[in-house]
């Protein structure tokens, strides 16, 4: 409980520093050792499927001199080019996911450097980590279209099922033609055999191909929410951690500002408790988003599912004119504060931001609640 304490009353002091006061521990009472942002890592590539989809070759068969003869060696000629088809299609997927995990590892490569510079303290807008970044953002886009590689080719691979379940029912039909020999329908049984065994694999590279695609699509996506967040990071010179974009979202809808009275209570319209993060907006250039991160993160971790609702809170102007032009002030920092979460990649439709005067502000300040 001590150490407890004293890390809360450590991160009061630093976003006090800020302009920023933090008042997590009264929403969230502490139940254990809450992970700095600092030790977060970054997310590792998903795995790619390893099956190698070789095809099974085709049995050669004596011609029998019969019609369903021919037929079978028409057929037979048909499941080698078939056959052949899924070697070409094995031989593309080897070659994306090799490129895919080559991408991959310079991409995460350039992302720790960038990360480690961060952590052991850089200047803010360090035009090396800026460089570093556009290079991060590049690899990232060879990933993606690693990804487009393997959507073309499950679309071959999807024409070559279709025409394997049309070869199947070819074979089983020939079954039923009439003028065959005993040796006919022997060899359509090992036809059929092998038909069979070419589908499955045809299906089996299929699925592979789309779980792979469903997750390198979804992977690139909350990389590129990373990539903001980095962004914001260097922007200040300092380390912050993972977006917020992997948090599970409950389902809500963004809502514009929305002025509301509180009587000079100086309380929030939307929650009577002590805001997450309050940002005293009293000098120029305020420093507040590593103090906002490390807030909205804590409360993320706790609870997972979390919105937010974003104040501008104006003074009470001494006449109507400056009272307008202290809402107007107040809503360009509340619209700030949005866009810095938003960088952080929280998504929009888990901020809600309205907006309030109040007797008990002199300069205006925004407030960070948590719903």
């Amino acid at each position: 409980m001590a150490l407890k304490t004293t890390h809360a009353a450590a991160l009061c002091a630093v976003l006090l520093a800020g302009g920023c006061s933090f008042a997590e521990e009264a929403l969230f009472p502490s139940t254990g050792t809450v992970e700095t942002a600092a030790a977060a890592p970054a997310g590792a590539p998903p795995a790619l499927g390893t099956s190698n989809f070789e095809p099974p070759g085709v049995t050669a068969g004596a011609p029998t001199g019969t019609f369903v003869g021919q037929k079978v060696s028409t057929l037979r000629g048909d499941l080698g080019q078939l056959q052949g088809m899924l070697g070409r299609h094995n031989q593309g997927l080897q070659m994306i996911r090799t490129d895919t995990v080559q991408d991959s590892q310079r991409y995460h490569g350039t992302v720790a450097a960038i990360n480690a510079r961060l952590q052991v303290g850089t200047t803010p807008g360090n035009p090396i980590l800026n460089q570093q970044w556009n290079a991060a953002q590049g690899e990232l886009d060879r990933i993606n279209e690693d990804v487009l590689k393997m959507t073309r080719l499950a679309n071959e691979v999807t024409n070559s099922s279709a025409l394997a379940a049309y070869l199947l029912e070819s074979v089983r039909a020939a079954r039923q033609l009439s003028g065959a020999v005993d040796e006919d329908h022997r060899q359509l049984r090992i036809l059929e055999d092998e038909t069979n065994r070419t589908v499955v694999l045809v299906e089996r590279l299929l699925t592979e191909l789309s779980e792979d695609i469903n997750r390198q699509q979804s992977y690139v996506a909350n990389e590129r929410q990373n990539l903001n967040t980095l962004a914001l990071a260097i922007k200040n010179g300092q380390l912050y951690g993972s977006s917020f974009s992997g948090a599970r979202a409950p389902m809500m809808a963004p809502s514009s500002f929305d002025a509301q009275p509180m009587g000079g209570m100086g309380l929030s319209p939307v929650a009577a408790d002590a805001p997450l993060v309050t940002i005293r907006f009293d000098k120029p250039n305020v420093s507040y988003e590593s103090a906002l991160y490390a807030a909205v993160k804590s409360a993320l971790d706790r609870r997972p599912a979390a919105a937010f609702d974003v104040i501008a809170v104006s003074p009470t102007g001494s006449t109507p004119g400056a009272q307008a032009l202290g809402a107007s002030n107040v809503r360009r920092n509340a619209e700030q504060v949005v866009r810095s979460l938003t960088n952080m990649g929280l998504p929009a439709n888990r901020i809600r931001v309205s907006q309030t005067t109040s007797g008990m502000t002199r300069s205006g300040e925004v407030q960070v609640f948590v719903r």
